[in-house]
């Protein structure tokens, strides 16, 4: 009986150690890992080779909305209020990949961080708080908004887009007073 007493004892000492050393492991394991939000905060690459002429895409990077649109080559924005309701297509503030023209901007009005939607058939971002209207290029076309969308920085690898890393092209933009 004492035999069978002490190998019961010592079998739920063996399990209840070796749960404790599992939640300890698991715990560690926790700790090592990022957490998402320092996850979100690295670099982003996404592969636009896919993307349809006139169709918004939005991704995620650190935390806020991100826009990618193809657009085509007759893009024509609504009159500009500086006078320059040129071709879209044209315009400075668009990547160049793969041949094709790209508008990358973070997704978020200037005036008070609200998500404009895109309206395809006019070729504008409009936003729905105060009224504000961007062009296909990111341009302000009616006020609120004190600024045009913001580029983030990005660097081009073949058809994919790396956010968060500066390359020739986004210090290009810089050097050119297009980003500030």
């Amino acid at each position: 009986m004492s035999d069978r007493r002490q190998f019961i004892t010592g079998a739920g000492l063996a399990a209840f150690t070796g749960l404790g050393a599992l939640g300890v492991l698991y715990g560690a394991k926790r700790t090592w890992d990022m957490l998402p939000s320092v996850k979100a905060a690295g670099f982003t690459t996404i592969d636009v080779s896919a993307a349809q002429e006139n169709v918004l895409v939005t991704e995620m990077w650190r935390g806020k909305p991100i826009f990618i649109l193809k657009l085509a080559k007759d893009a024509k924005p609504a009159s500009a209020p500086n006078g320059n309701d040129a071709n879209a297509y044209d315009d400075k503030r668009l990547l160049e990949i793969d041949g094709s023209k790209y508008l990358v901007v973070i997704g978020l009005c200037t005036h008070l961080g609200c998500i404009p939607a895109y309206y395809g058939d006019e070729n504008k971002f409009k936003c729905a708080c105060h009224g504000g209207e961007f062009s296909a290029s990111g341009e302000v076309l009616k006020s609120p908004p004190p600024s045009p969308l913001v580029i983030p920085p990005f660097k081009i690898d073949g058809t994919k887009l790396v956010l968060g890393e500066q390359g020739p092209e986004y210090k290009k933009l810089v050097a050119d007073g297009i980003v500030a």
